[in-house]
């Protein structure tokens, strides 16, 4: 008799695979970032006013590193930063009976339904002279009930985001 075994994916481990930060970022393939050197804000935002220091403060870190300066304003380049937050539903669903690659359905299923917050942060750096959008970064993020860790989790976040910054120029 032959014994057929599946992969068993466990809904922890699915959980755990959405807890990471989502990161993306797209650039203006034109753009020559080695003229940027300076830059300025235009303005953070976020749906809780405490978090637009601590948004600047992770994306000056970040720039500095890169060797950008941050002047009062008439950078070279001028950054926007936009942060929300939305409640999203996560849907688990267990199934009692006979588990396994030939359940036939017999048993019963049971769904719950868990709400979290889930932010996401915008960064925008535009050419101050012609006012063009060149980078662009997305960052998103399962977000927890303690600020701290959220502090964190931005940080981890702007580092990522800004991993491969400035992008290479294509000539």
């Amino acid at each position: 008799m032959k014994t057929h075994y599946g992969r068993i994916v466990t809904t922890a481990g699915m959980f755990a695979l959405l807890a990471f930060a989502s990161v993306t970022t797209d650039y203006d393939h034109k753009a020559d970032f080695e003229k940027y050197h300076t830059y300025s804000w235009i303005k953070a935002k976020a749906s809780d006013p405490l978090w637009e220091d601590r948004i600047m403060e992770a994306v000056d870190k970040q720039l500095t590193a890169k060797g950008w300066q941050k002047v009062p304003s008439g950078g070279d380049a001028s950054v926007v930063a936009i942060g929300t937050t939305r409640t999203e539903p996560t849907f688990t669903t267990f199934y009692d009976g006979m588990p396994g690659w030939y359940w036939q359905g017999f048993g019963t299923a049971t769904t719950t339904v868990d709400y979290n917050k889930v932010g996401t942060l915008v960064v925008d750096i535009f050419d101050s002279a012609t006012k063009h959008l060149i980078w662009r970064g997305v960052a998103t993020d399962t977000l927890s009930s303690k600020p701290e860790k959220n502090d964190k989790k931005l940080d981890e976040a702007a580092k990522k985001m800004f991993e491969k910054f400035p992008p290479k120029s294509k000539g």
